[in-house]
């Protein structure tokens, strides 16, 4: 695939979710056009020419119809409602991510008729992801709530499905040896270092440490509102700028030149998702690949 990726200017390959590989033109600023003839044929070659020349245009989406009384009537429903936009933008993006898959597969039932047995059923099609199925049975949970509120349906059918446990054990603790082994391995003045200092010495999120910088800096005070909920509950907090937290931020040279005190190579601060996978760059590098992020929702730090 990649001799046609170098033959064939702007063709790119996509696999669907069964494993079928596609593809397409996809020149900037266009729609993909999708290419079915086989690559290195005649037939291919006249296949590319009549797309790059316009002769192919692209498919038009098809637009779902939406039956009054459906589930995908709720879910677009629920999309435009104040719960919905009081959410924080990374939920509200996985969230609708979520409901549009189930609508593809079932948004045409009669959201009236749906049943605990039914959500159990959406909830346990992938039995070796539980959180996928906790996260189905969350969402369907909210689209009912506001649904019943709206006066669409007569009850919540979620709300009586629950969630599955995890069997697993969880995020790896981590212990004093593993952060001295990781301090050796990045030492003071290192980004990586620093990322370590804030999230042990604040105890907070990867999405709230990836922000923190000089302006939350006060009378050797951390202030700040946390991510989490901040739209719909808010929490700000103040923290003491612990010795060693100030003196690894006073060693690092652009902890103190932008934003916030983490920057990336681009001189830009993290967002949670790339910091996330920075730090795992970072782990490994010293040696720990079975170690995460030792804060709340990726870790835990040692006591």
């Amino acid at each position: 695939m990649i001799e046609v990726r170098r033959r064939y200017r702007y063709v790119v390959e996509d696999t669907d979710r069964h494993g079928n590989v596609r593809l397409y033109l996809r020149r900037p600023g266009q729609s993909k056009i999708r290419l079915r003839c086989m690559p290195g044929t005649e037939e291919f070659d006249g296949e590319y020419r009549r797309a790059m020349n316009g002769e192919i245009l692209p498919r038009e989406p098809v637009r779902p119809v939406i039956v009054d009384g459906s589930l995908r009537a709720l879910c677009v429903s629920y999309h435009r409602s104040p719960e919905a936009a009081r959410l924080e933008a990374r939920t509200r993006h996985v969230r609708r991510l979520i409901l549009d898959g189930l609508c593809e597969r079932c948004g045409d039932w009669p959201a009236d008729q749906m049943e605990p047995k039914h959500i159990r059923k959406l909830r346990d099609q992938k039995p070796d992801k539980p959180e996928a199925g906790n996260a189905i049975v969350k969402a369907l949970r909210a689209v009912f709530k506001h649904a019943v509120l709206a006066g669409l349906v007569q009850g919540n059918p979620a709300r009586e499905v629950e969630y599955i446990r995890s069997g697993g054990e969880g995020f790896h603790s981590w212990t004093p040896a593993e952060v001295e082994q990781y301090e050796t391995a990045h030492p003071v003045g290192s980004k990586a270092r620093l990322a370590m200092a804030l999230l042990l010495y604040t105890g907070q999120r990867r999405s709230d440490v990836v922000r923190l910088g000089p302006r939350h800096l006060h009378g050797g005070l951390l202030t700040f509102t946390q991510v989490k909920n901040g739209r719909s509950k808010p929490v700000t907090l103040t923290l003491p700028m612990l010795p060693e937290l100030a003196r690894i931020v006073a060693a690092t040279p652009s902890a103190g030149s932008g934003q916030a005190f983490l920057l990336s190579e681009r001189g830009t601060p993290y967002t949670a998702e790339s910091f996330g996978n920075k730090f795992r760059e970072w782990c490994n590098e010293a040696g720990l690949p079975h170690c995460a992020s030792p804060a709340q929702g990726g870790g835990q730090a040692p006591g």
